[in-house]
């Protein structure tokens, strides 16, 4: 089965472009969540700033754009027209969080701030990775300034502290200024959606790449605060540990990391110079410190007449240690093999070797990452998410409408259909589904992670469920098994978005994916209504194991709005016979009484009965008694004689049920009531009957 990811489920519309915004949707993606990438028609400009592969001759695939844009989806749209705006504001109807790296105001000149998405959505977190941060959070004199990276290194503090001496400072290598915010924005969205799922309301999250930066250099802060100096490069060492730092090697560099003096008393013995343990000048690294050049340099002779691999033998294990490793050297190395840190994402053209690029290194004990599918070419996947405006918009009316289409109907047995990308039809049983909301319509239904379907259905942007008619319980067994030509044996036709829809079933929703949760061995398949139908009929209901049809809601609507006139009863068997009351002309009727507020258990009440154990199994009828004037509630269950108790009420009976007496039975209802007992026993296939004494319909419950 493919690899999910921890975030599956999780809607992403990613406007960013260049590093910092990429890089924090690329985290989400690795771990599951569904990237979108907004694009206008040129494209983000990464697509074109290269490296291009040799075999890539029409330079279509720019390292930069593979390994930042790994497992999204590609839509392009023009915001700045009123047709893409309305498809963007459709997308985020149902997208979970926004991420964007404009300058402040860019957003708003569109129509399409923070405050306007919150009104489509009020759960909508909404990322925002700014050069200088958004006034929404905190103002800044710098706030309409462009940043890129290296300003950001500049002004964050970055460079001050990195290089040979003050004369020399440079920048870090990697990105550093984009990575780290990308980083941290990555951790804001996630977190702000914790709450979201808390209190249901989304937020705006801010991330400045000079904040960044500046809290990356923390040790400059609290060196200013506490000794009032400002720190300047100090080369490859550390400003107040030793040895620490960068030292030479025959054939390149080491670093060495002693932070105390157990590992120092390690480092001497390996050098030769023992007399450091005990010198009052190196025994301590308070001491160390005050003669840091003089320990580096020791150190440094020491290690240079040494190769990499000699000093990695003497010093790896023993003391914090490490070879400066190039990317080849990485890539040779065997941590990196068997901690799979270089990816391999597939080509586009499936003949051509996979890229390699960093793999993401958060690593989860009991979840595995996404597994990583091929970056998208520009508007690769308009169809998916452009195909046609999916607004089921409800006025009180069509609310109203919805609301009976849910509730015209005990929760009955559901197919739920999709498409895959192949044009397969599939689709499996489930038996329940529940509505989540009216405003917008969203329903529920559980996908079993065991399924063979389970990864076409997580993955499809839309999806049926088809209420099955009480006679089409053939269809619910055929799709409970592992064939794969189930719809060659039903008749089916294709609804919006080509979904398959069975023909005849009691009612459709047609729905496209709201959201993924997590529940253990299921997950929760959420979808937002986009059309439904709903037909006449009676659903296929399960219940216990067993499959039944049902259309008793007229007769039980009608029992309890005539509560006052409505008797409740039961057939309780003992083994192979039935308890009846014996009146006092001799004649039989089986256990009865007005109904109350207890329902059946006012009938278990029942002093007569109080020396029983009795078990209620089902509702055996529901019917109108015309010659009672009122309405009767039967149920089916079975009966025995307490421990140690003996039935000393001289009104009650046990008879076997294929030998009773029916002459006896003076009400007509409950004599033919008892004659459909007496056969649906024989085979132990029993049904429920409405309607009235003379006329109604027997609904079947088949095990």
């Amino acid at each position: 089965m493919k690899r999910k990811g921890i975030l599956s489920g999780i809607r992403v519309i990613d406007l960013t472009r260049m590093l910092s915004g990429p890089y924090c949707t690329m985290v989400l993606a690795d771990h599951g969540a569904e990237v979108i990438k907004i694009e206008d028609f040129s494209g983000d400009s990464s697509r074109r700033s290269g490296p291009f592969r040799k075999d890539d001759t029409q330079k279509q695939w720019a390292g930069y754009f593979v390994s930042l844009n790994r497992s999204k989806k590609s839509v392009v749209l023009d915001l700045k027209t009123p047709q893409g705006k309305k498809a963007f504001l459709n997308l985020v109807k149902s997208t979970s969080i926004l991420i964007e790296n404009f300058r402040p105001g860019v957003m708003e000149r569109l129509g399409l701030s923070y405050e306007i998405l919150k009104k489509v959505n009020p759960k909508l977190v909404y990322g925002a990775i700014r050069g200088f941060g958004d006034p929404r959070t905190g103002s800044s004199p710098y706030q309409d300034w462009p940043s890129y990276d290296v300003v950001a290194q500049a002004m964050g503090g970055a460079i001050s502290l990195t290089g040979s001496d003050k004369e020399n400072c440079t920048k870090i290598g990697p990105g550093v200024g984009d990575i780290f915010s990308g980083l941290m924005m990555s951790f804001g969205v996630i977190t702000a959606l914790r709450e979201v799922e808390q209190t249901g309301i989304g937020q705006f999250v801010d991330v400045s790449m000079y904040d960044s930066i500046l809290s990356l250099c923390e040790r400059a802060v609290y060196q200013y605060s506490f000794e009032e100096i400002i720190p300047e490069p100090t080369g490859n060492s550390h400003p107040f540990l030793a040895p620490f730092g960068v030292f030479p090697a025959k054939d390149g560099k080491v670093a060495i990391a002693v932070v105390d003096d157990y590992f120092w008393k390690k480092l001497v013995k390996k050098i030769g110079t023992t007399r450091f343990i005990t010198d009052p000048n190196y025994s301590s690294m308070e001491a160390r410190r005050s003669n840091i050049k003089e320990v580096n340099s020791t150190v440094s002779k020491w290690t240079a007449k040494f190769t990499k691999s000699e000093l990695t033998k003497l010093l790896g294990g023993v003391v914090p240690f490490g070879p400066v490793n190039n990317i080849k050297d990485i890539i040779d190395d065997p941590h990196t093999r068997q901690r799979n840190l270089i990816a391999k994402v597939p080509n586009f053209n499936k003949n051509l070797e996979p890229w390699a690029v960093a793999a993401n290194p958060l690593r989860f004990a009991s979840s595995f990452g996404a597994e990583y599918t091929t970056p998208p070419k520009l508007g690769q996947h308009n169809n998916d998410y452009l195909k046609l405006d999916d607004d089921l918009c409800l006025d009180d009316k069509a609310k109203k409408e919805f609301r009976n289409a849910l509730g015209n109907f005990i929760t009955g047995v559901t197919i739920v259909t999709t498409l895959e990308e192949d044009s397969i039809p599939r689709g499996f049983t489930a038996n329940s589904f529940t509505s989540v909301s009216l405003d917008p319509p969203l329903i529920l239904v559980c996908l079993s992670k065991s399924a063979l379907s389970y990864e076409i259905f997580s993955e499809s942007q839309y999806f049926a469920i088809n209420i099955l008619r009480d006679d089409q319980k053939y269809v619910s067994d055929l799709f409970a098994t592992q064939r794969n030509d189930k719809f060659e044996k039903i008749l089916w036709s294709e609804g919006l978005h080509k979904i398959p829809i069975i023909d005849e079933s009691m009612s459709q929703f047609v729905c496209a994916r709201e959201k993924l949760i997590d529940a253990g061995d299921h997950t929760i398949l959420i979808g937002r209504v986009i059309t439904f139908n709903v037909d006449q009929g009676s659903p296929l209901v399960y219940f216990k194991g067993n499959y039944f049809s049902t259309g008793l809601e007229e007769s039980f609507i009608k029992l309890a709005s005539e509560k006052s006139r409505t008797t409740v009863g039961a057939i309780l068997s003992f083994g192979t016979k039935v308890l009846f009351d014996i009146a006092e002309d001799g004649s039989l009727a089986l256990p009865k009484q007005a109904i109350d507020q207890d329902g059946i258990e006012s009938l278990i009440k029942r002093r007569a009965l109080e020396n029983f154990d009795i078990r209620i199994d089902s509702i055996y009828a529901v019917y109108w008694d015309n010659e009672t004037s009122s309405y009767s509630l039967f149920y089916r269950g079975s009966c025995s004689p307490k421990k140690n108790k003996k039935i000393e009420n001289a009104n009650l009976i046990f008879l076997e049920y294929d030998s009773v007496p029916l002459s006896k039975i003076k009400n007509g209802a409950e004599k033919s009531m008892l004659m459909r007992y007496v056969e649906e026993s024989k085979s132990e296939t029993f049904g429920i009957y409405d309607g009235n004494q003379d006329f109604g319909n027997i609904h079947n419950i088949s095990y």
